[in-house]
């Protein structure tokens, strides 16, 4: 499937100026009012999305997520602070910094009187794309509801309704795509499928910014991860740097005999008994090479059949720094 001309030259032309980050708020703030008092949403966030990066922003349920994409949408009025969409400010050049940008919200907001052929014409009528530059067949294809084409939404699945709206935000060829769970109620082959169609756009250019449930999907696919709690940024790294701040691993020996005790050689290493054929060994990293381990189980003598090693992942990490009491993204 042939992809449309780069967004990035769409919007700005071939020979425009390209922004360091592709999205910038600074001291970004909401505070609700109502009856019962306020309620601080975003308190003084700053956070930059480099400019062809795939970011990832994370938190609990609450923590202002949905608030700050809203904000960079145009759908809800900053506090105050700052917000620059492919360097457009949101309040000096409101419908620039919309075009820069296209939004996959969480709500299932399509119209039941329109095919999918027919929103995508019109979507992209709304955004001034003149016709022999609209891609509609090329978009369906890509979130496979080609054959859906000229259905009504009421006729669709959840899933195919959730697709749906990424082909709506796709259809200006913006070079900001959000995706706000852009994979619930979508099956595992589908979801391939749009993450592929995803890293493609990415690769020509596209800065993709990403919120799920998902914390496995988060760090396959996002090489930038932004974590936000209450309202605050709690951590805003490369993938690689943040998995790190867990300095903690866990090697698993696999024996192919019966052993009654920890064997001498391994017990300066803590490591334990799983039953009668497995021992498992915490270390850290940072603290002396695994080498170590590995000479002390092969002088020890022990049957080794096979070793596994499990590492930190994103979640050790979401949860370490927004509290274990409070799991999942949202």
């Amino acid at each position: 499937m042939a992809l449309a001309d780069d967004p990035v030259t769409t919007l700005r032309g071939a020979a425009g100026p390209m922004p360091a980050d592709a999205v910038a708020v600074q001291g970004l703030t909401k505070v609700y009012r109502g009856k019962s008092g306020t309620k601080t949403a975003l308190a003084g966030v700053d956070l930059a999305v480099p400019r062809g990066s795939r970011f990832a922003l994370l938190g609990p349920n609450g923590a202002g997520k949905s608030t700050l994409i809203n904000i960079l949408a145009g759908l809800v009025l900053k506090t105050s602070g700052t917000a620059r969409i492919w360097d457009i400010d949101i309040d000096r050049d409101p419908r620039g910094a919309k075009a820069a940008i296209g939004v996959v919200p969480q709500e299932l907001n399509i119209d039941p009187f329109f095919t999918p052929r027919a929103l995508l014409e019109l979507q992209a009528g709304m955004y001034g794309v003149p016709k022999p530059e609209r891609r509609t067949m090329e978009i369906l294809d890509a979130v496979g509801l080609v054959d859906k084409a000229d259905a009504y939404p009421r006729t669709l699945s959840g899933g195919m309704r959730r697709r749906l709206l990424v082909a709506k935000a796709m259809v200006h060829s913006p070079p900001v795509l959000v995706l706000d769970e852009p994979t619930a109620g979508v099956d595992v082959e589908l979801r391939q499928q749009l993450w592929s169609y995803v890293r493609r756009l990415n690769e020509r250019g596209t800065t993709v910014l990403l919120t799920t449930h998902y914390l496995e999907e988060a760090e396959e696919l996002c090489d930038r991860i932004a974590i936000i709690d209450r309202g605050k940024v709690v951590a805003c790294e490369p993938k690689e740097t943040l998995l790190a701040r867990i300095d903690a691993k866990e090697l698993t020996v696999h024996l192919g005999a019966d052993i009654a005790a920890v064997p001498g050689a391994l017990m300066p290493f803590g490591a334990t008994l799983v039953g009668p054929r497995k021992l498992v060994i915490h270390y850290r990293p940072s603290k002396g090479p695994v080498g170590q381990i590995l000479a002390a189980v092969q002088a020890s003598g022990l049957p080794v059949v096979d070793l596994s090693t499990t590492e930190s992942d994103l979640e050790d990490i979401f949860l370490q720094l927004t509290g274990a009491g409070r799991t999942g993204a949202a």
